[in-house]
């Protein structure tokens, strides 16, 4: 098959091209966005055993090295912010105002990742806490597994790629980066980005490999560690696959709000009805389930309801557009689908309506069964259910009744609710005074029970690829 006009990947620092295509597409009206080479079995083995060999060398570069080539990525990545974000909104729907944060948190994600490479030394412990060690000294250093197979969703097409790429380097661990199929622009821009470093040409390919063609790849004992980002439904099943491997999880969640009685109101529920639908609730922590103290039931609802009529949905490319499509409209109509079920259990639909395509109008239910799909599993559309509890205690009950414990937001002005919250919710991150949709990409990320296991943030990311390596010195005048 003869096509020109395709997109090369990257395969060990170099473009290359295969034998098929994958069409790209707009998700907004299913118009054509391009087509990028898919890599045949063959080259796939080229870049593993390329990641492979360059193993060793990727390990020895020094801080300098490493913090150079992060320090490129940060700055090019801003010197081609917008072409990026236009890019990002075309191909995964998310509306321009989105796209823009998306490369500016990647911007930052290397910027970090720079700032940890140049910190990354170690540490020393004193042995002669004991009198038969007296005069030994432990050197502590981290040294990586080997080379990574990183896995990306469509939902954040650029920053979760960095999240996977940013720490392997800072950590000097070859890497091979496995994106999305219905988003691998971003991903191959950003190979781009990366032939212009001096990093070992091994030391990192981007591999659009259809899903149906991963096994052989998840199951290469050659990538010792695998990072993943999506459904639980995969994460656990590549898991359960590669028991052997180090596997880090960071899987879906259905994101929970308590608004407390002695919350702003307005504020909480301009917030809700943002991080709601922000990427058309396509984020593993965009809120989902909101609960609310008795005595601001009634006023948080009204005001959600205003806030969420109130949000523009249309075009992702226009300026004026909160809400943007789903991925699909095959999404779209699950959406549907799992709000027909609810209210068909005695849910009540106080706004939304039907798909329109791959458009979903941003949806609030209320009375919803706890055991309907948009309750307990993660909708990653957007809808949000809202309903009141008795009490703090119930509400946080409430949060913990759901097999997902990724991050959870608490609404209070009171110091000992907030540590009590800590304390009591089983999530992998808590954020009083605001939605759990915010991140810092600096900060340990991840979640508990289905929810994944391991944590993304920069610093924490090279942790999980690499081990601690002990060197005891011994005879020294401490």
């Amino acid at each position: 098959m003869q096509v020109t006009s395709a997109r090369p990947f990257w395969l060990a620092g170099r473009p290359a091209t295969g034998e098929d295509v994958l069409a790209v597409r707009r998700p907004y009206d299913g118009s054509s966005l391009g087509a990028v080479w898919l890599p045949t079995p063959v080259q796939v083995e080229e870049a593993v055993a390329a990641a492979a060999a360059a193993r060793a060398a990727t390990a020895a570069l020094p801080a300098y090295a490493r913090a150079a080539a992060l320090d490129h990525l940060s700055d090019r990545i801003g010197e081609r912010a917008a072409e990026i974000a236009e890019l990002i909104t075309a191909e995964s729907g998310k509306p321009l105002r989105w796209a823009r944060i998306e490369v500016t948190r990647a911007v930052s994600t290397f910027r970090w990742a720079a700032g940890e490479a140049r910190r990354f030394s170690g540490e020393l412990q004193r042995l002669d806490t004991d009198p038969a060690a007296a005069g030994r000294l432990a050197v502590v250093r981290r040294f990586p597994y080997g080379p990574v197979l990183g896995i990306t969703p469509f939902n954040f097409p650029l920053n979760l790629v960095a999240h996977k790429v940013a720490p392997a380097i800072a950590a000097g661990a070859p890497i091979v980066v496995k994106p999305a199929p219905a988003t691998p622009l971003s991903a191959l821009l950003l190979g781009e980005l990366l032939a212009e470093t001096e990093l070992p040409a091994g030391s990192w390919s981007v591999l659009p490999v259809p899903n149906d063609r991963m096994a052989p790849l998840v199951a290469d004992p050659r990538l010792p560690v695998i990072s993943f980002t999506g459904s639980d439904a995969v994460g656990w099943q590549i898991r359960a696959a590669v028991p052997r491997k180090h596997v880090t999880l960071e899987l879906g969640g259905n994101a929970a709000v308590l608004v407390c009685a002695d919350a702003d109101v307005d504020f909480a529920a301009g917030r809700i009805a943002t991080f709601a639908n922000y990427q058309a609730g396509q984020s593993c922590i965009s809120v989902q389930r909101v609960l609310v103290e008795r005595p601001v039931y009634e006023a948080t609802l009204a005001a959600i309801v205003a806030a969420v009529r109130a949000l523009r949905v249309g075009d992702p490319a226009d300026e004026r557009t909160d809400v943007g499509p789903l991925i699909s409209v095959a999404a779209a109509q699950r959406v549907a689908e799992w709000v027909g079920e609810a209210v068909q259990a005695g849910a009540r639909v106080l706004v939304g309506g039907d798909p329109d395509g791959s458009s979903y109008p941003p949806t609030v239910l209320v009375e919803t069964p706890h055991d309907a799909k948009v309750s307990c599993r993660e909708v990653f559309g957007p809808v949000l259910t809202v309903e009141p509890v008795e009490s703090v205690a119930e509400g946080l009950m409430r949060i913990n009744d759901s097999p997902y414990g990724l991050q959870a937001g608490v609404f209070t002005r009171d110091v000992t609710t907030a540590f009590r919250a800590h304390r009591e919710l089983e999530v992998g991150g808590l954020v009083i005074g605001d939605v759990p949709s915010y991140r810092a990409d600096q900060m340990p990320y991840g979640g508990v029970k289905e929810s994944g296991t391991g944590r993304e943030g920069v610093r924490y990311a090279m942790e999980d690829y690499t081990y601690p390596r002990v060197m005891v010195l011994t005879g020294l005048d401490l």
